[in-house]
């Protein structure tokens, strides 16, 4: 019996949906594991949950998630809107959104896994994020569209007085709250929401959900969009930051256009995470959305690279270098390996819920599953004539496969062509969907070996289902 694909991206079971995830590295008992704190979409018709749990893997291995279970749930029954968790000393702080976010409170414990008791008020507001500095200061940040950062005293809940700043990198008009926005708003900054700050070879580096209202051809956006997540930076924690760029966005892949161009392939939404280092190498959390809204949205992770300039300037992302010395840098690519670098293992049966490419938008997605069952598939739906099904990388080792097997459902014969390396590729094999069957099987016209993307193209006027596939 082959095995099912398990934590590439999302890296948690497909059954689980925490988005604005804050990864931590924290030691425990003598085992070091990254802890990922975030909102939990239970509610399934409206954002986020009524409680947060906690998921952990070991350093050494980004593979074996394991979920602690209910770390806290709000005092009051309400919903949990985005935390962030620290530590200092031995204990270790949640900052719980209660109230959708309009209530903050830090609880406290001393296992990273909680539970997390005895909730104090603080003044904090929307997605707190916090620093603990190398010299034992706290400083937070939160805000949406308009940002604040402070200082907090010893009790981890108090602002400092004096401490609180109010927008230090610029913001964005409320879109839903014309009333209330201010004149003279920087717009080019545009911060959103998800505060998320690091320190990062001693830079000051604030991580962030821009949300772009003006046109990013290079990436097909076109209208206001805040699928991303951005960084400035500063050499103090509370003031004089600076031009980053961005990180991830959560668009899909981007096909690059004759004209210069880019188009999604994924349906973007809100976005949320956050940075950090695991054996020496530096990721980045964001979540991706599913289904028709976003009330199920996944945890995603990918590596990025991080350099610092000779003039001081941090780069973030997917970094150009010029003679040894980083010179730009651009988001990285949404994929469907995650932390598996070489690319999933393609003779094991990996659900279609993995795609990071689903074009033309506004038609076929992944349906969410809830059922908590190890193997569990989240399909791809509603897939009609010429949508493609993209997923970026897998890894077929030395020896060519021979054949390739689909779990696929129509009510109407449709026909696949598989292809190679992009959705123009190679097709390597065909297949006739008939109403009553659902799996198939073909053999392959050409060899493959290594690292490849692999795309699953749908013609007719039916309308299909997509499970799984895998190659032999």
């Amino acid at each position: 019996m082959k095995e099912h694909i398990k934590s590439a991206n999302p890296y948690l079971p497909l059954w689980e949906h925490v988005p604005d995830g804050e990864p931590r590295v924290f030691e425990y008992n003598g085992e070091k594991r990254v802890y990922v704190y975030g909102s939990h979409d239970t509610e399934r018709t409206a954002y986020c949950g009524r409680d947060q749990v906690v998921w952990s893997a070991p350093v050494d291995d980004l593979t074996d998630w394991k979920c602690h279970g209910v770390c806290y749930t709000a005092t009051n029954g309400s919903i949990l809107y985005a935390p962030d968790v620290v530590q200092k000393g031995d204990t270790f702080y949640l900052y719980a959104a209660e109230n959708q976010g309009g209530r903050i409170v830090v609880a406290s414990s001393k296992n990273p896994a909680g539970p997390f008791e005895n909730p104090i008020p603080t003044k904090l507001g929307f997605d707190p994020g916090i620093l603990v500095d190398d010299d034992g200061r706290v400083y937070a940040f939160w805000g949406f569209c308009s940002c604040f950062c402070a200082e907090l005293e010893d009790d981890m809940a108090t602002i400092k007085e004096g401490t609180l700043r109010r927008n230090p990198i610029g913001h964005i008009p409320d879109p839903w709250n014309a009333q209330n926005n201010e004149s003279g708003i920087n717009i080019h900054d545009a911060f959103f929401e998800a505060s998320s700050p690091r320190k990062i070879n001693g830079k000051y580096v604030f991580v962030y959900s821009k949300r772009y209202v003006t046109p990013v051809p290079e990436l097909g956006v076109y209208e206001h969009c805040n699928g991303f997540l951005s960084y400035k930076w500063s050499d103090n924690p509370l003031e004089g930051y600076q031009d980053g760029g961005d990180i991830s966005f959560n668009g899909g892949e981007i096909l690059r256009l004759p004209d210069g161009t880019g188009q999604q392939t994924y349906r973007w939404g809100n976005n949320h995470g956050g940075l950090v280092e695991i054996n020496g190498q530096w990721y980045i959390f964001y979540h991706r959305q599913t289904g028709t809204d976003e009330y199920s949205r996944q945890g995603m992770i990918e590596p990025v690279d991080i350099a610092l300039a000779k003039d001081g300037r941090i780069y973030i992302g997917d970094i150009t270098y010029i003679d040894g010395e980083p010179v730009a840098s651009k988001p990285v690519e949404m994929t469907s390996q995650g932390v598996s670098v070489n690319g999933m293992d393609a003779y094991k049966i990996i659900s279609a819920g993995y795609a990071c490419h689903i074009s033309p938008l506004h038609q076929a997605y992944i349906k969410p599953v809830y059922e908590q069952v190890d193997g569990i598939s989240a399909p791809i739906v509603h897939i009609g004539d010429k949508t493609t099904a993209g997923f970026r990388y897998l890894q077929f080792g030395t020896i060519a496969p021979k054949s390739v097997t689909i779990a696929a459902s129509v009510k109407k014969s449709m026909s696949v062509r598989v292809r190679i390396d992009s959705w123009r590729g190679r097709v390597v094999a065909e297949f006739d969907l008939e109403p009553e069957k659902t799996q198939y099987s073909a053999q392959l016209s050409c060899g493959i070996i290594g690292r490849r993307a692999v795309y699953f193209e749908f013609l007719g006027d039916g309308e299909a289902e997509f499970d799984w596939f895998t190659f032999d």
